[in-house]
């Protein structure tokens, strides 16, 4: 009898226990329903920018999500949640944390100078133009804060992206632009100035440590495999998976670029140049603010070294990361030249990718952030 009373107690609990679980599922289902109900509101009052993706990866609620509306084209084609894109400047992220690794592997520091990290005929091109490379650090060009001309940010570069747009750039050239087109903004450490030109030195720096093509050691650095970082490459650089959709078309509509008529090198060499889907991207940012990249947790730390100049600057920027405030949740990230965005959320121990199709249209990043991290908080 005894035996009976043990036995109908704990089948109670187990049918009462399978109960509660299933009511908070399906709570959980409800609110991954409302993520792309934000998203398809947020598109229908929007549809000029083309197409809108998302992913969610937020582990302490078990939450994995990829949400996609909208299409890949102008022509209509479908959108899908598995359609990579042209990431951009979020590259510089990868770019800080492959160069942190070479710190905590002890073949670089931080405070080093780069004057015997670049090239040779590097150093002599950014010495003839007035820049003392022995005062220059690796710091310095992660946090912008080098003096160095950028190239990719004047209207000269956007011109000749429009008269030539099938042009093959290569790193050296895109340098010497750097010293042609404008002379250097200041000394080491006086003045923060965004530049693609310090993360291509950062990119020939790794190729000089590690005696290999810059995208090779970074996917080993990183250790995309060890991450199921399946759908991230350097495009045109590494062989495009075949099992992997093609990119979806990026607009900059009112100046007439479509990203398929643009040759990749125009942003290519760690200034900007991964492809990625949404969840590659808020599975890189996951993994690497909760030190699953680093095997030291002080190595972690070191990316949050905020840039300070002499001369004041406005906002924060860090190692290859700046900051953003929602609603007074902070994140940390980075956006992209054509309307991607990704940014880690502490308070919430939240990665979020977002994907603008239109360049034009790229300030709802900051509106579907706000709703996301809304809907999130109540969960």
């Amino acid at each position: 009898m005894k035996n009976i009373q043990i036995l109908c107690i704990l089948l109670l609990i187990v049918i009462f226990g399978c109960k509660d679980q299933k009511e908070v599922t399906v709570q959980i289902d409800d609110k991954i329903e409302a993520f792309q109900s934000i998203l398809d509101s947020i598109y229908a009052q929007n549809k000029d920018a083309v197409g809108l993706m998302v992913h969610i990866e937020a582990p302490d609620k078990k939450i994995s999500w990829s949400g996609a509306a909208g299409v890949s084209d102008k022509r209509g084609t479908q959108l899908e949640i598995d359609h990579p894109v042209l990431i951009a400047s979020n590259t510089k992220t990868y770019v800080s944390t492959s160069i942190l690794r070479l710190v905590e592997q002890s073949k670089l520091n931080l405070s080093q100078a780069i004057d015997t990290l670049i090239f040779e005929e590097t150093n002599i091109l950014l010495k003839s133009d007035g820049y003392s490379t022995s005062d220059i650090t690796l710091t310095q060009l992660l946090n912008h804060t080098s003096g160095i001309y950028d190239y990719a940010g004047t209207d000269n570069y956007m011109q000749m992206i429009k008269d030539n747009p099938k042009h093959r750039y290569t790193r050296n050239e895109q340098i010497e632009m750097a010293m042609t087109m404008g002379n250097p903004l200041g000394g080491a450490g006086e003045v923060f100035a965004y530049a693609d030109t310090n993360y291509l030195l950062l990119t020939e720096i790794i190729e000089g440590i590690t005696e290999k093509p810059f995208y090779t050691s970074m996917r080993d650095l990183i250790n995309y495999d060890k991450l199921g970082m399946t759908t991230t490459l350097f495009s045109t650089l590494e062989t495009y998976p075949k099992d992997l959709k093609p990119l979806a078309h990026q607009y900059w509509t009112s100046e007439g670029f479509d990203s398929y008529e643009i040759d990749h090198s125009f942003d290519l060499f760690g200034g900007g140049g991964i492809a990625s889907t949404t969840k590659d991207l808020a599975v890189f940012s996951q993994s690497l603010f909760t030190n699953k990249i680093f095997e030291k947790t002080e190595t972690l730390d070191l990316i949050y070294t905020k840039a300070n100049p002499k001369q004041k600057m406005e906002g924060d920027y860090y190692l290859g990361l700046s900051s953003i405030d929602v609603d007074g949740v902070q994140g940390y990230g980075h956006g992209g030249f054509w309307g991607t965005a990704v940014n880690y959320f502490p308070e919430i121990n939240t990665s979020i990718a977002i994907f603008i199709l239109d360049r034009d249209k790229r300030a709802l990043r900051l509106d579907i952030n706000r709703q996301m991290v809304k809907q999130l908080s109540q969960l």
